[in-house]
This record gives structure tokens, C-alpha cells and sequence, in this order.
């Protein structure tokens, strides 16, 4: 339907694709991340821009990816998962050295591939299993298995815990939801409790042993490795039922907890809104992980169903693992706040996650055929 020369049947089917619900939700987290970025950013100007620049980046891949029927990002598969272990293989080669890990490769700007991981390696576990529809055998979850290793072991190599943990959380679920026997589930849970200790500790590096250590007794070295997790449990319960109040928290103020306006932004939201604040955040997040689940109930096909599930694990790991380790429950492991963290690269790994989400419900009306 045109009027005054304006298609507006184009607009609706290409400009407005959002869904309406992770929109909000998503809107209303950024708006408390931003509040809160200004507080916690008072001594790095600029923060807040840069992070706005973020968010339109973001928002862009959001929209791209929304406009992309799932049939079509299937096709893509193979060759999106083959270039980011490509990518991952130049890493192992030559890529940079920052902080004692090799992870970025220098084209231009330092990009980090193991990033693209999240979304590439559930996209080819998705296109697998929805090729094997139907006649799924145990030796296409031992290929799957393969598709999953390949770039875990080359982002464990880096070292890199925790996109290597959003990974796995990731792809285990593409596998999970593809039809993985509970018998068998229960049986790589008790696998892993007896491996864990006696294979995977012993091959972990000191730091990552360090870390799993200081979590479980942050006051063996209260002034070092344990200064992180100890800061930061005594802003968050400093916090009390309503908090110390906006830009009046005293942890990050006098630089107390580091990375306050990155990986320990949850630390200075908590201080300054208590716990009446954290209820409404994990409510918001609680929320965002509904809906989701509901878009990936009611998507259409098997790869479509997969790659909601997969996203929304992803959505869920990243704010677990997050409040967990500035909390004192999960080892330090630099996974960010999702939507609420300042930096580009988590919201781009985000914003295509989005788009895949309501790209799915988009399309939540097409018949397979």
C-alpha cells in the first residue's frame, strides 16, 4: 500500500521488525546501564558516548540480523563457522599478546574472533541437526560434539575461560534441544564430576587455578588475587535494602572495585540501589530469558527453535556468570553484564543475538517445508 508516494507496507515488513517485548525489556536494562555507567565513569570521560556509539552499533546489527529470515541465515552457516576458525587458527599463529593471552589479531584494529564463536559455532550446530531431522543417530551428536570441540579448544588455548564457557553454554544447548538423551546427560554430569578433578585441574593454568581457589577463599590473599571478589562483596552488601543512593557509592567512587564501569558494574549498581534495586534488574533479566523462551517455543522449524534456545542461553550465561563472580559464587572470569557493561565487542556478540531472536518471531508463521 502506497500513500503520498511512501510504501509504507515496505516499512512496516523491513524498518519496524522489533518485537515489541524484547524491546523494552532490553530498552529499560540499557537505560539502568547507562544511569549507572555515568556514576561508575565519573573519573574516565567519555564513557558514556563511547557507550551510546555502542549501543548504535549494536542497534544497526540488530536490525540487519532481524531482516534475515532464519532459512536464509542457514545458509551461511558453514561458511560464517569455517571463517571464525580460521580466524581462531591465524589467532593460534600470530595474533597479538595482551595481558599473557594471545587473543586478538591485528587487521586494521584489534578484533577478538573468538567473540563471533558465540553466534557461529550454535549456527553450525543448528544447520547440522536440522539436516539430520528425522534420523538422528548417537554418531551425529559425537559430529556435533566435533563441531562444538574445535573452537573450545582453540579459545581454551589462549587462554580465553570465559567466552570458552559462553561457548559451550551455547552449543551444548543447540545439542541438548536437538534430542540429546536425559540418560546420557546424567551420565556426562557424572563423568564430569569425576573428571574435573582429576583430568581438567591439573591441565588448568596456575592463574585459572588461582582464580577457582580465591573464589572459594577470597582471604588467602585479601591484597591480590582475592582483592577483586573481596571489594566487591562489600559494595554489594553495603548496598543494604535501598542502597547508599545515586553517585554516592563509596566502593567505586574511591576506586575501591576495579573495572567498575566494565566487568564489576553490577558491584556499583548495588551499592547505590541496594536490594531493592537488584530485584528489579533480575526481574528485567528474568523477563528478557521468558520471552526468549517463548519465542523459542513457538519458532517454526528445528534450526529456528535451536538458534532461539541457543541465544538465550547465551542471554542467561552472560548475566549469571557476571552477578555470580561479583558476588563471590563464580571464579573471576571477565564475562560482562549483558547490555549494562561498557565496551563494543559483548554488545555487537549481543545485538546479533537480538536480531536472531526477533527474526524468529518474525517469522513465527512460516510452514516448513
Amino acid at each position: 500500500m502506497q500513500k503520498n508516494g511512501i510504501n509504507w507496507r515496505f516499512i512496516r515488513s523491513h524498518i519496524f521488525v522489533f518485537d515489541a517485548t524484547l524491546a523494552i525489556l532490553v530498552f529499560l536494562i540499557m537505560s539502568i546501564g547507562i544511569m549507572t555507567l555515568y556514576s561508575a565513569g565519573m573519573d574516565f570521560p567519555g564513557r558514556v558516548e563511547g557507550q551510546i556509539r555502542n549501543i548504535l552499533v549494536s542497534f544497526f546489527i540488530m536490525w540487519v540480523m532481524a531482516n534475515i529470515p532464519p532459512q536464509t541465515l542457514m545458509r551461511f552457516a558453514i561458511p560464517i563457522y569455517s571463517f571464525g576458525v580460521a580466524l581462531l587458527i591465524a589467532v593460534a599463529l600470530f595474533g597479538l599478546v595482551k595481558k599473557g593471552s594471545r587473543r586478538w589479531l591485528h587487521v586494521g584494529i584489534d578484533m577478538q574472533p573468538s567473540e563471533m564463536m558465540k553466534i557461529a559455532t550454535p549456527l553450525m550446530l543448528a544447520w547440522y541437526f536440522q539436516k539430520r531431522e528425522g534420523a538422528l543417530r548417537w554418531r551425529d551428536f559425537v559430529i556435533g560434539a566435533v563441531i562444538l570441540g574445535i573452537p573450545l579448544a582453540l579459545i581454551a588455548k589462549q587462554p580465553d575461560l570465559g567466552t570458552a564457557m559462553l561457548v559451550v553454554a551455547a552449543g551444548f544447548t543447540v545439542v541438548f534441544l536437538a534430542g540429546l538423551s536425559w540418560k546420557f546427560l546424567i551420565f556426562l554430569t557424572t563423568a564430569a564430576a569425576v573428571l574435573i578433578p582429576t583430568v581438567v585441574w591439573p591441565m588448568l593454568h596456575d592463574y585459572q587455578r588461582d582464580r577457582v581457589l580465591t573464589m572459594l577463599d577470597p582471604n588467602r590473599d585479601p591484597l591480590g588475587k582475592g582483592f577483586h571478589i573481596i571489594q566487591s562483596t562489600i559494595a554489594v552488601g553495603s548496598g543494604g535494602l535501598h542502597g547508599k543512593g545515586y553517585m554516592k557509592g563509596t566502593q567505586a567512587h574511591l576506586e575501591f572495585i576495579p573495572e567498575h564501569t566494565t566487568d564489576f558494574i553490577f558491584a556499583v549498581f548495588s551499592e547505590e540501589f541496594g536490594f531493592v534495586g537488584n530485584l528489579i534488574l533480575v526481574s528485567l533479566y528474568f523477563l528478557l530469558i521468558l520471552r526468549c523462551l517463548m519465542i523459542a517455543a513457538n519458532a517454526p522449524t528445528l534450526f529456528a527453535r535451536l538458534m532461539a534456545g541457543a541465544v538465550t542461553m547465551i542471554f542467561f550465561t552472560y548475566a549469571f556468570v557476571n552477578m555470580g563472580m561479583v558476588i563471590g559464587i563464580v571464579p573471576v572470569v571477565g564475562v560482562p553484564l549483558p547490555f549494562m557493561s561498557y565496551g563494543g565487542t559483548a554488545l555487537v556478540t549481543l545485538g546479533m543475538g537480538l536480531g536472531i531472536m526477533m527474526s524468529v518471531q518474525r517469522n513465527r508463521k512460516l510452514v516448513q517445508t
